[in-house]
């Protein structure tokens, strides 16, 4: 058994850098101190939904407490005040993924919606019959559903670019599916169901040579990498709040200004409106063109406090924490008899995604619920990967910053329950 313990990251010159006490960081997350079924709870879901730190919760609730108004259409206090926190919470996430300008910032209610923008926007707009969109085999469903809803009204083409049996991204095989009518790569970052990390700028630069705009899928990227859109010079990226430690209902859409001033609005309504007569209407510049109605004001406020909180731990040194806990779980899981982990990219986030014989992925997550430790089991909203894995399901330990070598050890006996119970 390894203790967790304080510890030091290394960055990549091997020079001690950031300090990282896991104990310390549990503490700021209250629903940690609960017990499931009398046992302490282990939380491995953290890619489906992150827990919350008391710094995001509290700032939604000072939010709700002190200042809440609805925002830009006010002359009075409260609503300068919302106005300015909420404003300042998109100043937050554009620092938060270094990108050039606010107004490159889109709040939407997740990665869900943001990709459904592009795609009922940008591509419905500049795409016609005959023009190819290329999606990889690690997608989730929101980033495969809403490109066939476009194939079916507009006759697009869809193409798939391969993995291998270990769930890497075949460069040299997406480079081939390129061609003169590709339009647009939408591909995820890193893999919700196998972890994988994806080689993006390879990716971009690839589809930028074929005169291709890409969309990055990055739900999975913003929790455990440093994300750099002016460094990645990627055309749009879509995460959603729940999985980088913030509120539910919130997310945020990417875009390089120069795009977005070219796109129609994604519904119409109050606030994204210069001008409205009965005979026309007059739409306001990007992000707001984008943002109509109300908008998840409290929830924007809270997902700003999530940057805020990530960046003060220090990126480098929360990924160093999740790759150790990555390489502990994947050699403790490994040697379990009849266990195999689905899923060893090259590189990975910290997803552990694995089949035991003759147990079906819902009875291990049962069992393990008796146990107090919280994992997913299903389709993992990827059935194309799971049928190209030839699976029908898996169960996945997903690891966040707060998880410990001794949740990592919890799974692991409590797996071993699981093989006594089907042996």
């Amino acid at each position: 058994m390894l203790a967790s313990t304080s510890r030091t990251a290394m960055n990549d010159e091997g020079r001690h850098s950031v300090s990282f006490d896991v104990h310390r960081v549990r503490d700021d997350f209250p629903i940690l101190k609960r017990r499931i079924r009398g046992r302490p709870l282990v939380y491995l879901d953290s890619a489906a939904s992150a827990q919350k730190p008391k710094a995001v919760l509290d700032a939604m609730q000072v939010a709700q407490e002190t200042i809440y108004a609805n925002v830009h259409r006010g002359v009075h206090t409260l609503s300068q005040e919302a106005t300015d926190a909420f404003e300042a919470a998109r100043e937050k996430l554009r620092a938060f993924i270094n990108a050039a300008s606010a107004d490159e910032i889109i709040f939407v209610r997740g990665a869900t919606e943001g990709i459904n923008l592009v795609a009922a926007t940008y591509a419905r707009k500049f795409l016609s019959a005959g023009d190819e969109i290329i999606l990889s085999e690690l997608e989730h469903h929101s980033n495969i559903v809403p490109w066939q809803l476009l194939q079916a009204e507009k006759g697009i083409v869809i193409k798939v670019a391969p993995i291998d049996d270990d769930g890497n991204f075949l460069l040299p095989a997406f480079e081939r599916l390129l061609s003169p009518r590709t339009r647009l790569v939408a591909v995820t970052h890193v893999s919700n169901a196998l972890g994988t990390v994806t080689p993006v700028r390879a990716i971009i630069e690839a589809a930028h040579r074929a005169g291709a705009k890409v969309l990055l899928d990055g739900c999975q990227a913003v929790p455990h990498l440093a994300v750099d859109m002016q460094a990645l010079d990627v055309d749009f990226y879509a995460f959603s709040g729940h999985k980088m430690y913030g509120p539910t209902g919130i997310g945020v859409l990417y875009g390089k200004k120069e795009l977005l001033a070219t796109m129609p609005p994604y519904q119409g309504g109050g606030e994204m409106i210069s001008t409205v007569t009965f005979a026309k209407s007059t739409f306001k510049e990007p992000p707001h063109r984008f943002e109509a109605g109300t908008p998840a004001i409290v929830e924007a406020i809270g997902l700003g406090a999530a940057a805020d909180y990530l960046t003060a731990l220090g990126r480098e040194a929360v990924r160093a924490h999740e790759q150790a806990l990555l390489a502990y779980a994947s050699q403790r899981v490994s040697a379990l008899p009849g266990l195999q982990i689905v899923g060893r990219a090259a590189e990975k986030a910290a997803i552990v995604s694995f089949v035991m014989e003759g147990v079906h992925a819902h009875d291990i997550g049962t069992i393990l619920d008796r146990a107090g430790i919280a994992v997913r089991a299903g389709h993992h909203c990827a059935q194309p990967l799971m049928e190209r894995l030839g699976l029908a399901a898996t169960a996945r330990a997903s690891f966040g910053l707060y998880n410990t070598m001794e949740d990592v050890d919890a799974l692991a006996d409590a797996l071993k329950i699981v093989r006594e119970i089907f042996a």
